[in-house]
């Protein structure tokens, strides 16, 4: 690897991430069903049928997962926690066994010098709560804010930073709109809600967190650089549209109280009534915005109902999910974030990675790292104020939809006997955190 830590400020963290339901094992524990146990058994919609009742088993093997966090130098962990299991019913009585497990995860992260980085919720929510229209649902809101208050009520005093919702674009449209994620819906009139909700929740939670008297709160919002396939106005345009649904309308929903214009031409009429009223709560401050960013889009114009548009194979080189790799869509974005939304707010790139076929020598993935580090090096020397960089992901795990196919993971995980196996990118960041 060509990057070392001295290359980035002093106070500069790096971490690595992961999410509940793709590492822990979710049918242990107490833990109440998920919309994406429903989704993962419905035939068709997850590869091999496969879902997150073992994934890495993680609940049992922690330990062993922490030692490996430890040993590469990384300072920070950036984890979810289950909203199911805590609250199996989604509402009501808190499971103990789900309150342990992540009072022992954080008490471990501390005893080996790590830094806890939570993030509320990374898109397992329970059942019942779907039942009653999950994100389509006005009340989820406040559901969401009682969970924020039992979960950060035990583990809130030990966290270096808490973020709310992972990825607000993914929660609504591509599992609402698009139907590739639980509860795999493909509706406009839920999606509204449902991106409207999502930003809703966010905000309550923020506020309970400072009820609470905690600080370093953040949101995290996935991006991908959309730009047009060609240099037709019909091109730009939707290229203009998707970057405003995908990009533009949460962030600017959270840091400027508004949804752009483009976004509102088609979903107003299905947004729920009075939305225009929760931006207060929507934009409660933030301390940090996290961006996650993997690759970008070709865009045209399709001849469809809204948003008529449709994405256009590109000439890059690809990942294993068949992303195209364009490290500097990376920098573009860091540096407009903080122009035209956060300011001097401190900004981390909260998730960063590739999925690679090479179980061992994985010499692609270091490549793609590099590529986005030097990338941050570049927004930095712009003055943007980034303030560390997670990469996606520690353990190759339960790819949602894509089953355990697609591997992300510095750590190679055999899925038949969940032996753990250091990758070669492992050891290339090992050497690039601790050498002097």
């Amino acid at each position: 690897m060509k990057h070392k830590r001295s290359d980035f400020p002093a106070d500069f963290q790096f971490g690595v991430a992961t999410s509940a339901y793709q590492i822990e094992g979710h049918a242990q524990g107490g833990a109440g069903k998920t919309h994406w146990d429903s989704f993962a058994a419905t035939p068709g919609n997850v590869v091999n049928a496969e879902n997150g009742d073992l994934a890495c088993d993680h609940y049992n093997r922690y330990e062993q997962d922490l030692d490996l966090i430890r040993d590469a130098g990384f300072d920070c962990y950036r984890f979810s926690t289950s909203w199911a299991r805590i609250l199996p019913e989604g509402r009501g009585p808190a499971n103990q066994q789900g309150l342990d497990f992540y009072d022992r995860l954080v008490d471990a992260l501390l005893e080996r010098g790590i830094k806890p980085c939570a993030t509320l919720y990374h898109w397992e929510l329970p059942s019942p709560l779907a039942d009653l229209g999950g994100w389509r649902n006005r009340d989820i809101a406040n559901w969401f804010a009682d969970f924020t208050e039992i979960i950060m009520g035990r583990i809130g005093d030990r966290m270096f930073s808490v973020a709310s919702i992972n990825e607000p674009w993914c929660v609504s449209w591509l599992s609402h709109f698009e139907g590739q994620h639980a509860p795999g819906l493909r509706d406009i009139r839920a999606t509204a809600r449902a991106m409207h909700h999502v930003l809703l929740a966010h905000g309550r939670a923020i506020e309970v967190m400072r009820e609470l008297g905690m600080s370093n709160l953040g949101a995290v919002f996935n991006l991908e650089w959309s730009e047009p396939a060609d240099d037709s106005t019909e091109a730009r345009s939707a290229a203009a549209l998707y970057d405003g649904i995908y990009n533009r309308f949460f962030l600017s929903g959270v840091f400027n109280k508004s949804y752009p214009e483009n976004v509102l031409e088609g979903l107003a009429p299905h947004l729920p009534k009075g939305w225009q009223d929760d931006f207060e709560t929507i934009g409660s401050p933030v301390d940090w915005c996290g961006l996650n960013f993997y690759t970008r889009k070709l865009i045209t114009h399709s001849a469809s109902a809204w948003p008529a548009l449709k994405e256009v194979p590109g000439p890059l080189p690809k990942t294993q999910m068949g992303w195209e790799i364009d490290p500097a869509a990376l920098s573009r974005f860091l540096i407009r974030t903080a122009r035209d939304y956060t300011g001097d707010l401190s900004i981390y790139v909260t998730e960063n990675g590739m999925a690679s076929a090479e179980r061992q020598q994985d010499e692609d993935r270091i490549d793609y790292l590099d590529q986005h580090l030097a990338e941050v090096r570049r927004a930095l020397d712009h003055g943007v104020p980034i303030k560390g960089y997670f990469v996606w992901s520690l353990l190759d795990n339960y790819e949602w939809a894509l089953g355990y196919e697609k591997r992300f993971g510095l750590v190679d995980v055999d899925f038949k006997t969940l032996e753990r196996t250091p990758k070669a990118s492992y050891f290339a960041l090992k050497n690039a955190l601790t050498q002097n």
